[in-house]
This record gives structure tokens, sequence and C-alpha cells, in this order.
């Protein structure tokens, strides 16, 4: 299956909690490519993994658009999201190990979330096998998936995502808690997925030397997109309102209230301190 492109227009998310309403993500206007490498990078609970879940169908907007391809996620059955993500749809939940069945094999577990996939669109479906060795996870398939060492545990958690050769693969935090080698594995594993086969791929990060390997890094803050980076680059995102914010590193030199001179020349864009 090809990548799907994901749209969300003006996304709203609360929380319903006995104290109070608790707004998770408000107003988040966010495009990807079909095709596309993206990690979304922040602190705890600036509503990355919400709207992760918003992505994935396991939650609907409380208002606002969530459109992965052709489909309004908000306007579905609850059937039809699951069987999103039996197939268009894959989900890799942060820690390895909570995707997985632990007593059971790397290839009994590829099977298992092959499934559906295999009775909707049987063509699409890869040999685990060849998922394996995608995956640089050769040799692995009859072991048990307690006896992994993490790294490798991650890389098959991966493997079960893309099991379905979804359109859109999901994922929090691939890299926490491993060392370097076992994070650029995870890493280089992405890759392949991404351009063996034009999987989309979203990934929640905390880290921005991920974002900045994945290509395109968008910043959550406080539930709202703020600043967006290339290849380690760093930029500001000018809102549906006309505002723009600023990442916080600048933020320390220009306070709110700054008043700030803008000069356009040759195409470019500059903010000058008055």
């Amino acid at each position: 299956m090809t990548g799907l492109a994901v749209r969300c227009r003006r996304v709203l998310h609360i929380y319903r909690a006995e104290g109070g309403d608790v707004v998770a993500l408000s107003g988040v206007d966010l495009d990807i490519a079909a095709g596309e490498k993206l990690a979304l990078v922040g602190p705890s609970g600036s509503g990355k993994s919400t709207l992760i879940a918003l992505l994935s169908g396991l939650m609907r907007p409380s208002a606002g658009q969530v459109r992965i391809g052709p489909v309004d996620i908000g306007r579905v059955s609850d059937a039809e999201l699951a069987r999103m993500r039996g197939t268009d749809l894959g989900v890799v939940l942060q820690g390895a190990r909570r995707n997985l069945l632990p007593y059971a094999s790397v290839l009994s577990n590829i099977w298992l979330a092959q499934r559906r996939a295999v009775q909707v669109r049987p063509a699409d479906v890869e040999r685990p096998e060849r998922i394996l060795s995608l995956l640089g996870l050769v040799g692995m398939g009859h072991r048990r998936v307690r006896d992994l060492p993490p790294g490798a545990a991650q890389r098959v958690a991966i493997a079960v995502g893309v099991a379905a050769s979804p359109g859109l693969l999901l994922i929090d935090e691939p890299t926490s808690r491993l060392d370097r080698e076992a994070r650029d594995e995870v890493l280089d594993a992405l890759d392949t997925i991404n351009r063996e086969r034009g999987t989309t791929i979203v990934a929640v990060t905390h880290d921005p030397d991920v974002g900045a390997r994945l290509g395109r890094a968008v910043t959550i803050r406080d539930g709202r997109v703020g600043s967006e980076g290339r290849e380690g680059r760093e930029f500001a995102v000018v809102a549906s309102d006309g505002t723009v914010q600023l990442p916080p590193e600048v933020l320390e030199n220009v306070p709110p209230g700054t008043l700030l001179v803008v000069e356009q020349t040759d195409g470019r864009l500059s903010l000058l301190i008055e």
C-alpha cells in the first residue's frame, strides 16, 4: 500500500475530568504529505501522544477535522476505525513489549498482526521473513520476544506495526531508553520502511536529534503546533490567525511585548528588535 497523507484542521481535544475539563489540543493545523517522515517533538504533557491517538482513531477529536487519506476520522464508524487499524494504519505504542506477546516467537507476533489484512487485501501483505530481512532481523524469527535485547525488541514492534503493509505508521517514542547503537538501528529501520514501501511515518519523540534524523520536525507545546524544522533547522509556523509562535530559546531574548520591525528583502523575511 502506498503512503497516506494526513490533514488536521483546527483540531481541539478536551479530556473530561471531575476537577474540570483539560484541553490537550487547541486548534492544531497540520499537513503531512503521503510518504513523508515527520517527528512530533515536545515535552511530556504537550499533547503529542493525544495527537497520535487521534490520528490512529483510538480517540475522536472534540472539534475540528482529522483526515487520513480520504477518510475523516470523526465521521466513520467504530467498526471502520478498527478495520483501518488492522490494515491501513500501523500503531506502535511506547515501550516495545506493550505491542508484543512476550512468550510467542517473533514470527508468531507478525502473523497475528497480519490476520485481518490477509483477509482484506492479501496481495499487499509481505511474507514475515521478508519483513524481518527489511528490518535487519534475519535469523530472529523463532526467538521468543522476551529473550530479545531492547533494540531488537523495538525493531520487532515496528515489524508488527508494518506487518499489514499500512499506508501510515504511527509510533510513540521509538528510541526511548535505548543506547545510541540501538537507537540508530531503530531509526535505520524506519528509514528503510519509508524508502522501500513509501510508508508515511509519524513519530512522537522528546529527542530533537531524532526529529533531525527523520527530516521534518514539528514542535507541540501546550497543545498547539509551535515551531517547525527540517534537517535540524528550526522554523516558526504562521498559524491560521496570522500569529507566529517563536521557539522558547528565542523567547528568552524576545519576551512578550517586544517591538519588532518586519523587513522583507529578496524573498526573505526578517524580524529585527527595535
